[in-house]
């Protein structure tokens, strides 16, 4: 089941996607803009924003996203509620969950990563009430209060560290004996008088009062990896910082990515590559191509980025054929 070609499909709407859509439809590209299986993107589960510009006052994640998703549809994009399944960059379609496909001749990438996490019920309960994958993003909700961190890699680490110079103090934890980190990071934690470490033990359990509007987090079960001893820590915030995952799977193998999946562009690009060529008409914008720094003004940054490359490649295309 095959629709007619498009000549712009923006795959995602979070920042990247909403953005990218919103310049592409004001430069007459009549782009189409598939939303995904988390309409939004992580904004959506964000609560109390208060950093992305243009806004005095604190603003909910939830709403920011439908303001940019009207703007875009405002503007003249065309917005179709489907999951992609698969993708075929050669052949340039997209297949959706109900097997539809859609032709492009020009793709935006806009996906997003997702944030992993410990599989804690108590994470769905109080997220954005004590729960937080971003310190960049809620750190400064916790200023001179306790909070923890749990992760032993770089995220945590750089999270730990970045908290520190908010937080009254903070507690990583880690369910291993070292960290992974790189080594000038831990020595930084190690020696930080804010910070606490607590080797060999996990999170049990999310303590807290589940009470929507005035409940929030109260402390964490911990237990231990090596004896299964459990103990309780009180704070006021937990930040998981295990990873993001790069939501590229559907395109696998087509296109060249890092080692944990995170797109690849030519340095100060958002043009996508396979073996090191480019791949014509195709860009990546948001998380899905950004491991560092996972901002939704910098996703919506690449946003404007890529539409603007796939207006100037789609008028050389246009030309061309003209020539």
């Amino acid at each position: 089941m095959s629709g007619a070609k498009h000549t712009l499909i923006i795959l995602g709407s979070g920042a990247a996607g909403c953005t990218a859509a919103i310049y592409a439809a004001r430069a007459g590209l009549n782009p189409v803009m598939i939303r995904g299986n988390q309409p939004g993107g992580q904004l959506t589960i964000t609560t109390d924003v208060e950093n992305y510009p243009g806004f005095a006052q604190t603003i909910q994640g939830p709403w920011l996203m439908e303001q940019m998703e009207a703007q875009a549809k405002h503007c003249g994009t065309e917005i179709i509620a489907d999951h992609i399944v698969a993708a075929d960059l050669q052949a340039r379609t997209l297949t959706g969950m109900g097997g539809q496909v859609y032709p492009f001749t020009s793709l935006i990438i806009a996906t997003g990563a997702s944030a992993k996490w410990l599989g804690l019920e108590g994470e769905k309960t109080y997220n954005g009430r004590g729960v937080s994958a971003c310190a960049t993003c809620d750190g400064a909700f916790y200023r001179n209060r306790d909070v923890a961190v749990v992760g032993g890699g770089n995220t945590a680490l750089e999270e730990t560290l970045y908290l520190a110079n908010i937080a009254k103090s903070v507690t990583l934890i880690h369910r291993r004996d070292t960290f992974r980190g790189e080594k000038v990071l831990q020595a930084r934690v190690l020696n930080h008088p804010k910070v606490k470490v607590i080797y060999n033990h996990t999170v049990a359990e999310i303590l807290g009062d589940p009470n929507p509007i005035t409940g929030g987090v109260t402390g964490l079960k911990l237990q231990s990896t090596v004896d299964g001893s459990t103990q309780d820590l009180s704070t006021h915030g937990l930040f998981v910082a295990i990873g993001h995952q790069p939501n590229t799977g559907i395109f696998q193998g087509q296109l060249d990515t890092d080692a944990t999946g995170y797109i690849t562009c030519p340095k100060g690009t958002v043009q996508v590559t396979q073996g090191g060529q480019a791949l014509p008409g195709i860009f990546a914008a948001g998380d899905v191509a950004d491991p560092l720094y996972r901002q939704a003004v910098t996703a919506a940054g690449m946003g404007c980025m890529a539409a603007l490359d796939a207006n100037r490649w789609l008028e050389t295309q246009l030309h061309a054929a003209a020539a």
